[in-house]
């Protein structure tokens, strides 16, 4: 072989040699390698904006104040979690499904707390078991995910089961520290709980990375404000009675006590304003009530409504106009309406 070839060939090796050794000296630098992480799907089984909503994100702010991935007030101090919600207690009892957000092995699971609002219960009663029931999903090199606040006794998997994305793991509940129902997603990576909407710290405006699917992300459009129940009532309507699905009567007696109009909505601000009225099959209004919020609220209710002084309410058809300003703009407007009947 010709000198300057050998010559050639031998700095090529050189080459070759050093680049190695660079790509091992930035190889070590880096630490280990972190293994894929999961890539999610949905948790529930149900249209997010129609029939489920999120009501609280992972809270990113690192000091007493609060605030989700998008800067907005989706969410509460300390909160790890994405709160998947059902509007009211009647959509819990129809059964709605929580499924596993990615493949892996079920590592705990909890069952035996009853479904019953926080407020009814003894706090002392709840320590070490604020997420109720739940069950735990490993899906590798660090990876978790935890489904809480399951209803009780729906839970149909086991440790140490394999799972499909999209497998059954139980219904959605009010067991544990919550007042609503829903399925609080948390994952985890060696511990420390993340975003699946933002891996990285949140700075408003700019996009981060993501757990969620192509097809996930889809139906994940961020809501900061909507309706979560409305209707209508015979007598003065209450919180608790409308959460529970106790005024689902499609049309009203012409003798009732009252004829009223009730909403309750999610992600309020300070300073909105909010407008229900109602009126009667003549057009005419019989009622209106504007309410200014006095600062942010998670979950508002409110009701419009008139009280019946003698004889009968003229049967035919009511309606409800709800509308919901912010800085002079109506971010959220709904129509409703009801019949009233004689009585048979």
């Amino acid at each position: 072989m010709h000198s300057k070839t050998v010559e050639r060939f031998g700095m090529s090796l050189v080459r070759i040699f050093a680049a190695l050794v660079q790509v091992v000296v930035l190889f070590l630098l880096a630490g280990p390698v972190l293994g894929a992480p999961p890539l999610l799907e949905l948790p529930i089984r149900c249209t997010l904006g129609q029939d489920c909503f999120i009501q609280n994100y992972f809270d990113h702010d690192p000091s007493a104040g609060y605030y989700d991935y998008t800067c907005g007030t989706l969410t509460y101090d300390g909160h790890h979690g994405t709160d998947f919600r059902l509007r009211d207690l009647a959509a819990m009892r129809k059964k709605v499904a929580v499924v596993a957000a990615a493949p892996g092995t079920v590592i705990g699971v909890r069952d035996g707390e009853p479904d019953l609002n926080v407020k009814l219960r003894d706090k002392n009663s709840l320590k070490g078991k604020e997420g109720g029931n739940g069950v735990r999903i490993d899906h590798g090199d660090g990876w978790t995910t935890q489904y809480s606040h399951l209803l009780l006794g729906s839970i149909v998997v086991r440790k140490g089961q394999r799972v499909k994305a999209g497998d059954i793991l139980g219904m959605v509940g009010l067991s544990g520290n919550t007042e609503f129902p829903h399925v609080d997603l948390s994952v985890s990576k060696d511990g420390k709980p993340v975003d699946p909407f933002s891996l990285e710290p949140t700075v408003c405006g700019k996009p981060s990375r993501t757990l969620w699917s192509s097809v996930a992300l889809a139906a994940l459009r961020y809501q900061p404000t909507g309706v979560l129940i409305s209707g209508f009532a015979a007598t003065p309507p209450l919180k608790d009675i409308a959460e529970a699905g106790g005024y689902d009567a499609q049309t009203i007696p012409g003798d009732a006590e009252s004829i009223a109009f009730w909403t309750e909505l999610f992600g309020m601000h300070k300073d909105d304003r909010l407008t229900l009225e109602l009126y009667g099959p003549d057009k005419q209004r019989i009622s209106n009530s504007q309410t200014l919020l006095p600062g942010d609220k998670a979950v508002w209710f409110a009701y419009s409504g008139k009280r019946l002084k003698a004889g009968l309410w003229p049967v035919g058809r009511y309606s409800a106009l709800l509308r919901l300003e912010r800085a002079g703009k109506v971010v959220v407007e709904e129509r409703r309406e009801t019949e009233v009947r004689k009585r048979d």
